[in-house]
Parts: structure tokens; C-alpha cells; sequence
């Protein structure tokens, strides 16, 4: 039995294409000055390159911090994602507390190592300053079709959090990318997406950007819809987070408008939606301007 099918939930990929189809052809009348402001305010700011530097990052946080001052009437960035050997250089760096310091760890992008290593590394991020973990599925357990190990994973990961978080007297989200690029059925996405929420994730989040395929308006729409049905059944709300690939202003109007339509305006704050993007800023910034900005 699916994990899914334990919340009734199968994906409909027909009548799923046929929502997709219509949010497609109705964005630009969505779009707006006032969405692409709040599309902006959901973003986690990223730099994961391999040619980051202590320098270059802190570049990063200085023009966030800038940004208030040069664009008064936009809202920050939700957080600015780096390497957990970066979060020290955006937590002291940062002007406000409002803008979080996320972190992937866990050995990102693969999860391919052994669970005391991922364990160390969150630790560490954690006590570096990070107010948000992203960890990738054990896709080496899931894929496997051993998803019991996987969730355990994930359960690991959360109470390591835990601890360090209460040891430091704040609270530490926890984001489990589900790589949705390399689970090949719509079947697969949700089972992961309910496994995730199962065992202690904060947002489920679609991808690393690291892979071929990255977040897709297919996988997004399977996600929100596994959130809402796991709302339905335990009160618990889980947030989302798409991630690779969202490359102009309407992509992000795109994945909004699939959230809002699931989930409902309730859900449509940097609490409980996010984009993880490198470039998404300018776009956003360029469509409102009405002209090319290069301000990231």
C-alpha cells in the first residue's frame, strides 16, 4: 500500500494537466506590480556555487541589506540560502533578524553519505546561526523502495534540529527536498511528500537545482495537493518550497497561482510558501521596472 493512498489521495495526472493548462493561460492577466512584490518577499536568496567564498557571500548579504534603502517600497527576501559553512557569514552579516539565514546540509545535493555525517553537518549549520535547514530524501533508501529508512532519515534529522534549537533557545524550520526531477511517477512524488511531512518536515520542497529536471508546475500541484490532504487529516500545516529551474517572473506567478488555488490564501506567506532561486530577483525587479535591472 502507498503511502499516499492512506490519506486518499491519488494523483489525477489528466485532471491535473487540465488545472495546469488553465493557470497557464490566465497569468498574464494575474500578473501584477503588487504579486511580483509579493513573490519577491517568498524568495530565499541563493548562492550555492562551487566558487563561493566567505567574500562573495557577504557580498550577497550586503545588498540585501542595501536593498531596503534602494527599493523602500519592495519587501526583503524571506532568507538568503548558502552552504552551512556560509551561515555564520549571513547571520553576523544580515541587518535584521526578519531576513532568516537557510542552510542546506545533510550533504546536499546527493544525501549520499552515512547518517552521522548528515546528523554533524546540520548540527553544525545549526549552531552557525541557521534559522532553516534544507536536507535532501535519502533517495539511495527511497528509491530503493525502502522507505522506512528514508523516513527514519528525516525523523533523525528533525530531532537533531530539535536539540541543538532548544539548546539555543530559538526555533530551526526543516525543508525536506524531495529531487522530484528523479522520482519518475506522480505515485513516487507523493508518497515522498507524505513520508517528508510524516516525519517532521516543516516544507516539503521540490528540488536542489542541482539535476536535470528540476521544480515543475506537475510536481508542485502533486505536492500542495498531498499538503492539503495531510492538513485535512492531522491539522498540521506544512509549507512548500519550489526550487530550480524558476527562470522569469511568470514562473513564479505560475507557482504562486498553483498554491493559492490548492491551498488558499492562508498559506500564501513566507511562514508557509517559498521559491529558492539565484536569479529570480532581477526578473522580478525587470517586470516591475519595466526594464533590465541587475541590482543581484
Amino acid at each position: 500500500m502507498s503511502i499516499a493512498s492512506k490519506y486518499g489521495y491519488t494523483p489525477d495526472s489528466e485532471a491535473i494537466a487540465r488545472q495546469l493548462e488553465q493557470i497557464a493561460g490566465s497569468l498574464e492577466q494575474i500578473a501584477n506590480e503588487a504579486l511580483y512584490k509579493k513573490c519577491f518577499g517568498l524568495m530565499d536568496q541563493t548562492t550555492l556555487a562551487n566558487e563561493d567564498t566567505p567574500a562573495s557571500v557577504k557580498r550577497l548579504v550586503d545588498k540585501v541589506n542595501a536593498f531596503a534603502k534602494d527599493y523602500p517600497s519592495w519587501p526583503l527576501p524571506a532568507s538568503i540560502c548558502v552552504y552551512p559553512n556560509f551561515a555564520s557569514v549571513v547571520a553576523e552579516g544580515r541587518d535584521s533578524k526578519e531576513l532568516h539565514v537557510t542552510t542546506v546540509a545533510g550533504c546536499f545535493p546527493t544525501s549520499q553519505s552515512f547518517l552521522e555525517v548528515k546528523l554533524r553537518e546540520i548540527e553544525l549549520a545549526v549552531r552557525g546561526g541557521a534559522d532553516e535547514i534544507d536536507i535532501v530524501l535519502a533517495l539511495n533508501s527511497f528509491l530503493n523502495g525502502d522507505y522506512k529508512t528514508a523516513g527514519e532519515e528525516i525523523l533523525a534529522s528533525r530531532q537533531c534540529i530539535d536539540k541543538v534549537a532548544a539548546e539555543l533557545g530559538r526555533p530551526v524550520c526543516l525543508k525536506v527536498i524531495l529531487e522530484t526531477g528523479l522520482l519518475v511517477t506522480p505515485e513516487l512524488i507523493a508518497d515522498a511528500s507524505f513520508l517528508a511531512m510524516e516525519n517532521g518536515a516543516d516544507f516539503i520542497k521540490t528540488s536542489t537545482g542541482k539535476v536535470k529536471v528540476n521544480a515543475t508546475p506537475l510536481a508542485a500541484y502533486i505536492m500542495c495537493e498531498c499538503i492539503k490532504k495531510y492538513y485535512e487529516a492531522t491539522g498540521k500545516k506544512v509549507g512548500f518550497k519550489a526550487a530550480g529551474g524558476i527562470a522569469s517572473a511568470l514562473d513564479a506567478v505560475c507557482y504562486y497561482t498553483i498554491g493559492k488555488t490548492l491551498l488558499g490564501e492562508e498559506w500564501m506567506n513566507k511562514d508557509l510558501y517559498r521559491f529558492g532561486v539565484s536569479s529570480l530577483a532581477n526578473k522580478l525587479l525587470s517586470a516591475v521596472e519595466q526594464k533590465t535591472v541587475a541590482y543581484f
